[in-house]
């Protein structure tokens, strides 16, 4: 019975890989059709060349570390920075682009070969899971970008007049805190741009301490933070697809960092003078903006961030809530999105968790049930914005209280479902009182 079970593991381990690596090569062969490199063959360029993000690299490594002992991460810390130091001095010297990570990247695709060539059986097994971790990291952001690239080409029209116009019952969030992040200047800027960008680098923060004990128990936790953030990244791009948008800094304003093709837009008008409300319709938009607003996942990731926090101590659940409210501040103050695309990722977040979660446990009832809710308030947040966005607009004095209940039950039918899953706690048995000896 055993080796049947560890039998069916291993196939649907060797089933996921290759779905994943047809993934890939299928992204690598859009990326090429649009004359771009893919994200393997950006990955395999960072190998030499100056990385795009050289902590995301370093945060990487730092996941794969959880696998090792003490003595091991400090030896592979030092090797990293080493040939940092060496990949820096070259640079310096030619003149060419100066970043580091390189050296982490060495590091993880050393440890997968010593895995190969120097362990084995379980030992074996557990390096390359870490190595595996730490990839996924990287691989994760390589297939977002190339996932933003084709939403770009293959959606020339986008519903940002829909979704602005729905906005309005949530009273237009996204121009009130662009002002406010005007008027906090260049200090509050940078500091939510920092966070915005810097996501992945919490979230190891939060995983690190999810496994902290692998190295020692020498296997993983059944369910931890990296797996929602897969499953998050993996799913969002399909919406992307059906429910095309690019944000109002682009649809309203002039692009991002004055980057956007400002032309495109309706008007240069946020987040000063909010749209004229007038009957929305499909707008055509430029080839190289990103269609990723619908659901904000960057809200589904820090939202994420903020429920694996939970369990951690206080110094980590505090640095979890700031995540979520300066995330929150930063896609809405920047212009990135919409306040519909905030609850709509929330609601996205919480569905899939409450779907691991159960899958970890065993479905039953009440994980079926968390699910379904799920899934059917995001879709009604979908189809509301698509098909009543006048509606919206005219009342929000009902459809904004009914858009935030809807997103409360699903936070509280969550919290209520998963605190009924915790394990509880058995009282210790006392012992039976002994009789009087008389």
């Amino acid at each position: 019975m055993t080796g049947r079970r560890v039998s069916t593991r291993a196939k649907l381990w060797i089933a996921a890989g290759a779905v994943g690596l047809v993934f890939l090569v299928a992204l690598e062969i859009a990326a090429r059709h649009y004359g771009l490199p893919g994200p393997m063959a950006n990955q395999a360029k960072e190998v030499i060349f100056a990385p795009k993000s050289g902590p995301l690299l370093y945060a990487s490594m730092a996941l794969m570390m959880v696998v090792l002992t003490w003595r091991e991460r400090f030896i592979a810390l030092g090797v990293a920075v080493g040939i940092d130091v060496v990949f820096f001095l070259v640079r310096w010297a030619v003149g060419a682009q100066m970043m580091f990570g390189n050296g982490a990247l060495w590091v993880m695709i050393g440890c997968a070969v010593i895995a190969v060539t120097r362990r084995t059986g379980n030992e074996r097994l557990l390096l390359l899971k870490g190595v595996g971790l730490g990839l996924l990291l990287v691989a994760g952001r390589k297939t977002g970008d190339t996932w933003l690239l084709i939403t770009s080409k293959t959606r020339p029209m986008v519903l940002d007049q829909y979704v602005a116009t729905a906005d309005r019952a949530l009273g237009d969030p996204s121009w009130l805190m662009g002002r406010a992040v005007d008027a906090s200047g260049t200090i509050g800027s940078h500091l939510l741009d920092w966070v915005y960008v810097q996501l992945p680098v919490a979230a190891v923060a939060v995983t690190v301490y999810q496994l902290r004990n692998v190295a020692s128990l020498r296997r993983f936790p059944s369910h931890h933070l990296v797996r929602t953030f897969l499953v998050i990244g993996l799913l969002g791009p399909g919406i992307y697809m059906l429910f095309p948008v690019v944000g109002p800094v682009f649809a309203y304003g002039h692009g991002a960092f004055g980057t956007g093709s400002a032309r495109w837009a309706l008007a240069d008008i946020w987040p000063h003078t909010l749209p004229t409300l007038s009957p929305p319709q499909w707008m055509q938009y430029d080839t190289h903006t990103p269609r990723n607003c619908m659901p904000s996942l960057h809200t589904a990731w820090a939202t994420a961030i903020f429920i694996h926090s939970r369990k951690g101590p206080r110094a980590l659940r505090y640095a979890g809530t700031f995540w979520l409210i300066a995330t929150l501040c930063a896609t809405l103050g920047f212009g990135y999105h919409y306040g519909t695309d905030i609850i709509a990722g929330v609601v996205f977040t919480l569905t899939i968790e409450a779907g691991l979660r159960a899958l970890e446990r065993g479905w039953d009832w009440s994980g079926t049930r968390l699910v379904v809710h799920g899934a059917v308030v995001f879709t009604g947040l979908l189809v509301s914005y698509r098909y009543l966005p006048m509606e919206m607009a005219r009342l929000p004095w009902l459809y904004g209280p009914l858009m935030l209940l809807a997103t409360g039950s699903v936070i509280y039918a969550y919290m209520r479902t998963v605190e009924r899953w915790a394990p509880k706690a058995v009282p210790a048995q006392q012992p039976a009182p002994q009789p009087e000896l008389v």
